[in-house]
């Protein structure tokens, strides 16, 4: 499972919420002995909280669960950014705010990023977000997650999902 490391890995809420973080280091989380570094999931947004400059916190419903989002907002501020990428930051900062500006409550979102744990509880640090326009987004997803579930991630997918 080592070449789907930096790959984003498709999966349903329900098992993205089913990982547990790992004790040791509060970063990565882990199931069944397989650790997926980066995810996708496509929902609708049913929670939004901005905090202006800092992160925009948002959770996406797949119909299976609900996926908690954190998106950051303080690439202007933040050392980490700055160290990581000092000419780009500008850039990054831009389009971090343009993608917040987007995700509105209601709207059909493709979501990727990092998984991480936070506070005990498996998150996405988003990377990138795409609204969908395709009303058939979701469901094509959740056949991706179940057919790429059984033949390359293992036995991921809950028993009649």
């Amino acid at each position: 499972m080592d070449a789907l490391c930096n790959v984003h890995v498709k999966l349903l809420a329900c098992d993205l919420v089913a990982l547990s973080p790992n004790a040791a280091e509060q970063s990565a989380v882990s199931r069944v002995g397989w650790t997926p570094c980066r995810a996708e999931s496509v929902g609708v947004v049913v929670l939004r909280d901005l905090k202006p400059g800092k992160f925009l916190r948002f959770v996406v419903d797949d119909g299976t669960g609900c996926v908690p989002c954190v998106l950051w907002l303080n690439q202007l501020t933040s050392p980490y950014f700055l160290k990581r990428n000092p000419s780009g930051v500008r850039l990054a900062a831009e389009v971090s705010r343009k993608m917040a500006s987007q995700v509105q409550l209601g709207v059909v979102a493709r979501v990727r990023g990092r998984v991480t744990g936070y506070r005990g509880k498996v998150q996405i640090t988003v990377s990138d977000v795409v609204l969908e326009g395709d009303p058939n987004a979701q469901v094509l997803h959740w056949l991706d997650c179940i057919r790429l579930g059984r033949k390359c991630y293992g036995k991921l997918c809950r028993k009649g999902v």
